[in-house]
């Protein structure tokens, strides 16, 4: 399954999911101007961050939103750096964020689990109902493909539903993140975790430890590391022996350039560092 190979890559490489969230703005301006197109320069400066980084990263997750704010060929830089990813033998999350039912969600698993824009994991959004899982479940299956599906966020906003306490006196993550669990009961791999994981946000550590033990057969992707505020002492909570989650970060990474000396021109070198910090803080905690 799909997850023996996310686990067995944390093991082997760390919990650093590398966020290509790539913005334009986010090319250093030499590097930019190398390119007739904005979308050749931020294709290659993908592949750089990759390459720099693959030996040191769990996993890359690849945010669609970035590449539609470009249109068609946007699109096909998001296209080109899945493939890129996967070409390398890497794990390719595609951030979706997925939440429809019935032939439309059949669709969109057909869109992102094949052909073009093919990934190994995608995120959906359960919050419509667990119908919005289904149609993925036979690529779970048959295609060793996973889904990451939205538990508890770390935005502001999670409070308006994901916090309102139901009649027994639980949270509506907690009653989401019980169906994302027994769901997953049927696509459990080797290492005892489910191809179907869950987002969980690394804020709040007293929740933390009660999310990692009430959904102790779900693997996580924990975003929210560096530039959104959380640390490795945030993170280390939602691990469990050492694995069981991988912790994404994308400006911390992508734009760690401009904390380097002479940056600009070694953008894919700075961001090989903050990979290496990343991975032995989150270690070090581990350890701790």
């Amino acid at each position: 399954m799909i997850i023996d190979r996310l686990y067995e890559s944390v093991q082997k490489k760390g919990h650093v999911c590398v966020g290509l969230d790539t913005d334009v703005s986010y090319i250093p301006k030499d590097f930019f101007n190398k390119y007739n197109y904005a979308e050749d320069a931020v294709f290659r400066f993908n592949q750089r961050i990759i390459d720099a980084t693959l030996d040191n990263v769990s996993c890359y997750k690849v945010q669609i939103a970035y590449y539609e704010a470009m249109g068609i060929k946007g699109l096909m830089i998001y296209k080109k750096t899945l493939e890129y990813i996967r070409e390398k033998g890497a794990i390719a999350i595609a951030d979706i964020k997925r939440g429809d039912i019935a032939k439309t969600a059949e669709m969109y698993a057909k869109a992102h689990f094949e052909g073009d824009f093919e990934s190994d994991f995608i995120t959906v959004n359960p919050y419509m109902g667990m119908d919005s899982i289904k149609p993925y479940l036979s690529y779970v299956k048959n295609k060793e493909k996973g889904l990451f599906t939205l538990l508890r966020t770390s935005n502001e906003g999670a409070k308006d539903i994901q916090y309102i306490d139901s009649k027994a006196n639980r949270k509506v993550y907690d009653i989401v993140g019980e169906k994302i669990q027994n769901v997953g009961e049927d696509y459990i791999g080797e290492c005892g975790y489910s191809s179907i994981g869950a987002v969980v946000g690394c804020t709040h550590v007293d929740e933390g430890k009660k999310i990692r033990k009430s959904f102790d057969k779900t693997f996580f992707l924990i975003p929210g590391y560096g530039a959104q505020g959380g640390g490795a002492k945030d993170v280390a909570v939602y691990l469990k022996n050492g694995n069981g989650g991988v912790v994404n970060s994308s400006r911390g990474i992508l734009l760690s350039y401009k904390k380097c000396e002479n940056g600009e021109a070694r953008f894919d070198e700075c961001a090989r560092e903050a990979v290496l910090n990343m991975k032995n803080d989150i270690l070090k905690e581990i350890k701790l």
